[in-house]
């Protein structure tokens, strides 16, 4: 069985999409409707912007999404997902490839969270950090023994986690688990703690916009970050999508399941080939590949 993953944040780079606008009239005709929609060229800045444009969320978020949504509609006959999955923000491009989600009310969603992010990351100085070497549960012991705010954000690979949190509670996280052995606590070069309690801001302001938005019952199932299991219940998928904002993201255990239930390829759709790397720390067996046209 086929399973489709998307990526999120930290796989733009400049000239991305730049061959799906010029080699096929489908994609140009969809990133036109995009700089509609967005009221801005994001067109201009994703093939010739500096890295420092591209780095800023409100860019990054659409971008990345753009790229994967368009990629895998341009496969055409090619695209045949049995199941999918998004890291992160991939998770919207995701529900666009299996049908619960439409192209232009995907990339207002996307748009809505990016500047919301943005917009909490100005209010409330945050970070996250990679941590390796060190099983699940002590990372979890080390945000529950440190004051302030600081909780495991994403589950990659085992092995490699995210923190996320306040700015000093990190820094303190980091000290503690390179005490315990980790190989790296690296905090990372990004503006706020995502998918922590200090995204709730931006979970009470996008929710309302999901709850307006129309999910369609999907082509496949969906393995969702905060669930890690298959979903084809709409209304679930709606709740999940909300959660997923202050919750972690269990892309291990996602993929875990996925293999269990039958998954024996998995293919990247977007920008990088970060996922495929992560899928196969996560299981050796598993096959991965990287989708172009």
């Amino acid at each position: 069985m086929k399973a489709y993953v998307f990526p999120g944040q930290g796989a733009q780079f400049s000239g991305m999409g730049l061959d799906l606008y010029e080699n096929s009239e489908m994609a140009k005709a969809l990133f036109h409707k995009a700089n509609e929609i967005l009221g801005f060229e994001i067109t201009k800045i994703m093939f010739e912007g500096t890295a420092d444009e591209l780095k800023q969320t409100k860019v990054t978020q659409p971008a990345i999404f753009l790229h994967s949504v368009i990629l895998s509609k341009v496969l055409g006959d090619r695209f045949k997902p049995d199941m999918v999955a998004g890291h992160s923000l991939g998770e919207f491009s995701a529900l666009v490839a299996n049908g619960t989600l439409d192209f232009e009310d995907a990339l207002q969603l996307v748009s809505k969270r990016a500047l919301a992010m943005q917009k909490a990351c100005e209010l409330q100085p945050s970070t996250m950090a990679a941590v390796l070497g060190l099983e699940d549960n002590v990372v979890e012991e080390g945000c529950e023994a440190t004051e302030g705010i600081v909780v495991a954000a994403n589950y990659n690979c085992p092995g490699q986690l995210v923190i996320s949190g306040e700015i000093d509670a990190v820094h303190e996280a980091c000290d503690w688990m390179k005490e315990k052995g980790a190989r790296r606590a690296l905090v990372l070069p990004v503006g706020g703690a995502f998918h922590s309690p200090l995204m709730e801001p931006v979970r009470e302001e996008l929710a309302a916009a999901i709850e307006e938005t129309v999910f369609n019952t999907p082509q496949c199932p969906v393995y969702q970050n905060v669930s890690t299991t298959a979903v084809t219940n709409p209304e679930e998928i709606k709740k999940n999508v909300i959660a997923q904002l202050t919750a972690p993201v269990k892309w291990t255990q996602s993929i875990q399941h996925m293999i269990k239930d039958g998954a024996t390829s998995f293919i990247e759709v977007g920008p990088g080939k970060v996922l495929s790397g992560l899928v196969k720390k996560i299981d050796r067996s598993a096959e991965t590949a990287v989708a172009s046209i």
